[in-house]
């Protein structure tokens, strides 16, 4: 099953680099330079498959495609509110129990940015929503959650470097007291193409012990399918923590892009 669905990721990615039509070096490299950015005031639609499987003390398997949009709003003259929505859709297999299985929402996480148009250095700072959206218990903490979040980065001669962050705690009882951090690199190519290294980490705070964090290289590309303009990329995930992480996953992401 893993090995037919590693098959399908690759070719539908290799499909739409033969097939879809090219856009041009010009608008391919701007738009992947602002798919780098988080707080790019740019309107897209990322569908991210998150896949690991060799977890825990029963060899489970999880999957988790997240639905991301992300729509910017113009406040005024020099600002901008980036708002940024996950609605993760789980199937996870043998993770609570042999034989056992869970398919639904997970909780949402909406956050929003407030970014001055003009900067230097491009940065944003805002709240950060947990929504107890799960539809088992297993998917989901039954907890609505706030917190800051802040995001900073620099873009220069093709490079994106820099870190989003924020740290969430349950509004009622103390059963969700999280920080997660996510540090980037990304090389753009004219072309579009692109080469990043990412890593992912949260700790719980309630659970010292309940630490999660892995790290993935990715390659990523731009192209048309009709008038429609896609990013795609895919990337091992590599996990370092906890002693119950997976073996080994994969995440493959398409985006819709919507350009002004």
């Amino acid at each position: 099953m893993l090995k037919l669905y590693f098959q399908t990721v690759v070719l539908l990615l290799f499909a739409a680099g033969l097939h879809a039509q090219d856009t041009s070096a010009s608008s391919a490299e701007e738009l992947a330079k602002k798919l780098a950015n988080p707080v790019a005031s740019l309107i897209s639609l990322p569908f991210q498959s998150n896949t690991d499987v060799g977890i825990g003390r029963f060899n489970g398997s999880r999957m988790v495609l997240n639905v991301q949009p992300v729509v910017p709003f113009s406040l005024s003259e020099n600002w901008n509110l980036i708002t940024r929505y996950i609605f993760p859709i789980v199937s996870q297999f043998d993770i609570t129990d042999e034989n056992t299985s869970q398919s639904g929402l997970g909780d949402a996480v909406v956050s929003g940015f407030f970014s001055p148009k003009n900067s230097a250095v491009t940065w944003g700072v805002g709240p950060a929503f947990l929504l107890p959206t799960a539809t088992e218990k297993a998917l989901g903490s039954e907890k609505f959650g706030v917190g800051p979040s802040v995001v900073a980065l620099k873009q220069s001669n093709g490079w994106t470097y820099g870190g989003l962050a924020n740290h969430i705690v349950s509004v009622a009882g103390s059963d969700v007291n999280a920080t997660f951090l996510n540090p980037f690199v990304t090389y753009n190519w004219k072309s579009g193409a692109g080469l990043s290294a990412v890593l992912e980490y949260t700790h719980d705070w309630e659970n010292d012990v309940d630490v999660t964090m892995f790290a993935f290289p990715s390659f990523s590309g731009v192209t048309k399918f009709g008038k429609q303009t896609v990013s795609f990329g895919i990337s091992p995930r590599w996990h370092f923590a906890p002693e119950t992480r997976p073996r080994y996953g994969v995440r493959a992401a398409v985006t819709a892009v919507f350009p002004k």
